[in-house]
């Protein structure tokens, strides 16, 4: 016989379904973002601080998703200070 208890949470329905339901959420959410991404091929020109640049969309997007993650990464480590 053993006196194992469960782990915290486990059998509730605590932190561990919240975590795995959290990644599975930011997952579904990332690979959303990818096809839209993907599928917006066409080119545009972007105006910025007086320079123009023509280049495709889903590179500007990408480049704007990339930026908002790494700002997003930076406001989660400061606050975790």
């Amino acid at each position: 016989m053993s006196t194992k208890t469960p782990d915290s949470g486990a059998a509730t329905g605590g932190k561990g379904q919240l975590t795995t339901l959290t990644r599975t959420t930011v997952l579904a959410l990332a690979l959303l973002t990818l096809v839209f991404v993907f599928q917006n091929t066409g080119t545009v020109r972007i105006r910025l601080l007086g320079s123009d640049v023509t280049l495709p969309l889903w590179t500007a997007l990408l480049a704007t998703g990339l930026i908002g993650a790494l700002c997003g990464a930076y406001a989660m480590k400061r606050r975790g200070q």
